[in-house]
């Protein structure tokens, strides 16, 4: 196994530990399921930001495939591409800190302290290293679901994703919605389940976030975590596959993680 495989494996492993949807959804399909792209969440500060990220990710052959605004949600966002197709694309975006109050900056700000990114790969699986408390959850996600979340889970994949153009069994988006409802799995009905369309080269659907325990010093509660994500492609006018995102679709697959 190379480094990228070995890499990709933890990331895997890592995300499966609090999205365990995601390994039973992929044993559903019964064949091997290939991964469109992995997405990351940060925030906008120079130790951590995608910029940190972009440069850890380039030794394994990731170039720049294109940016991306969500003007709602205050993100920034670039796709990497692998030079070897076999791998999946790497969506990352940052939070854009200075478009909100000065409360939930100092919360990132304190909490910044911790980020433990000497070793690159952190950006990636560190996790949190923070301690932290509900109701200050509660007050970040007044402003910002995506600030909320990265407190309570810190530096790890947001979501994996299927390529259902290379499913066997299943061919379009639609057939891979029903087969997840007739399984009980509960979709991302924001925008409509399914986001894009074959005008917009991109079609996507997604779970919404598997619900686990967390603990908040002195009490548990069940917090959205992650979700599973299902994309299909089509070929633009030069005969290949569209490989980039659509802002507009990627805005609601974000509310994935919604309470």
């Amino acid at each position: 196994m190379n480094e990228l495989d070995l890499f990709l494996s933890k990331l895997w492993s890592q995300y499966t530990s609090y999205t365990p949807s995601a390994e039973r959804i992929s044993q559903l399909f019964g064949e091997k399921v290939i991964n469109d792209h992995i997405a990351f969440r940060t925030f906008n500060l120079p130790h951590c930001n995608v910029a940190k990220q972009r440069e850890f990710l380039e030794q394994f052959g990731y170039k720049f495939g294109g940016d991306y605004f969500f003007e709602q949600k205050r993100l920034k966002a670039i796709h990497l591409e692998n030079e070897n197709p076999i791998y999946p694309k790497i969506f990352l975006s940052e939070l854009m800190l200075e478009d909100f109050s000065e409360g939930l900056i100092s919360v990132i700000k304190e909490i910044s302290s911790d980020f433990n990114v000497e070793n690159k790969e952190n950006l990636f699986l560190g996790s949190r290293t923070w301690d932290i408390n509900y109701d200050v959850y509660l007050k970040l996600a007044e402003e910002s679901e995506y600030a909320s979340w990265l407190y309570v889970w810190g530096f790890c994949p947001n979501h994996f994703t299927v390529s259902v153009n290379h499913l066997e069994n299943y061919s379009e988006v639609q057939e891979v919605n029903d087969m997840l409802k007739d399984n009980g799995y509960v979709l991302n009905s924001s925008g409509g389940e399914i986001k894009g369309s074959q005008d917009d080269l991109l079609e996507q659907s997604s779970t919404m976030a598997d619900k686990m325990e967390v603990d908040f010093d002195i009490e548990l509660k069940p917090i959205p975590s992650c979700y599973y994500e299902f994309a299909k492609r089509y070929a633009d006018k030069s005969g290949e596959l569209y490989q980039g995102f659509v802002a507009k679709s990627a805005d609601k697959i974000f509310e994935s993680t919604n309470k």
